[in-house]
């Protein structure tokens, strides 16, 4: 029983390292080898070796500690693939799975080990350490985050500033309804990019001359407090005003093309309601500049919708 565990583990720490190894590198079927690596070990090998450990030791007063193990595997992964594969909710599992171990399964150890007395002290630093390298870990997974990205990050945003002003130059004809509220909501969406760079102490035209300055500097989350119910605020009727348009393209003539692409271009989910919300990691962390490139995107892909309608 204990060789075909072995071969178990290892054949799933195998397609996992494989998943890996596809997955940075961007290869196709990354996260099919990632579900599956994860999925086994979560719930097959782990169930399997536990019990089969269970067994041999005939001890019930660890069986607690068993259910315990299992179950904090079973949340560190599932955030780690959430995270791993841009899901829904991998935010909140995230901040679930890294004080799980030590609020959880941390206790039941030592009450139970404390117990025993064949238990090594030795044991317990060593399971301080791994607790401690894992959520290490599992923080660093948590930010995702590289100076690469970020440099990428600001190339985009100026990328976005000198498409939108290529487009000023888009001379508009006339104004049907659809214009005057592409209008309104782009009144809107420069005010919330005023707002944003106003917390940086500085303006748009920035992105005309070196960024390298910005580069190593430009990474926080928006701010809290009251600055932070004036973002609420813009963000709120930022999205007010997108459903406020997606709905007239769809009640006029000859937009309904525009009105059926419209929620994918400005990023948008289709809620229960009907109604149509941002990106929901948008909504959980703006951080910096991802938050900035979305909103020079939005006000960019405004007026080239626009210029559409002469």
């Amino acid at each position: 029983m204990k060789q075909k565990i072995y071969i178990l583990g290892l054949a799933t720490v195998m397609i996992i390292a494989l998943g890996t190894m596809f997955k940075v590198n961007h290869w196709p079927g990354a996260g099919i080898l990632l579900i599956a690596g994860i999925s086994v070990l979560v719930l097959v090998f782990l169930p399997v070796a536990l019990i089969n450990s269970f067994k041999d030791e005939n001890k019930k007063n660890k069986k607690l500690l068993y259910i315990i193990t299992w179950l904090t595997s079973f949340v560190i992964f599932t955030a780690m693939l959430f995270k791993v594969q841009h899901w829904p909710g991998a935010t909140y599992l995230m901040l679930i799975s890294i004080p799980f171990p030590f609020l959880v399964f941390l206790p039941v150890f030592l009450v139970v080990t404390s117990k025993s007395k064949e238990h090594s002290i030795f044991n317990t630093v060593y399971m301080l350490f791994l607790l401690m390298i894992l959520s290490c870990f599992t923080a660093l997974l948590a930010l995702n985050v590289s100076k690469e990205k970020l440099a990428e990050s600001f190339s985009i945003v100026r990328n976005y500033y000198l498409s939108e002003k290529a487009a000023d130059n888009i001379e508009v004809q006339y104004q049907p309804p659809v214009s005057l509220k592409i209008d309104e909501v782009l009144e809107i969406t420069e005010e919330y990019r005023d707002l944003y760079l106003g917390y940086l102490n500085t303006r748009s035209d920035m992105w005309k001359g070196d960024l390298g300055a910005f580069q190593t500097s430009w990474s926080f989350s928006m701010p809290v407090g009251k600055k932070g119910r004036q973002v609420e605020a813009i963000h709120s009727k930022l999205l007010s005003g997108l459903n406020d348009l997606i709905s007239l393209l769809e009640r006029t003539p000859g937009c309904e093309s525009l009105a059926a692409a419209a929620p994918s271009v400005f990023d948008l989910k289709k809620t229960i309601s009907g109604d149509y919300d941002l990106d929901p990691d948008l909504n959980i962390t703006p951080t910096h500049p991802w938050l900035l490139a979305y909103i020079m995107g939005i006000e960019n892909n405004l007026k080239l919708i626009r210029a559409t309608l002469r």
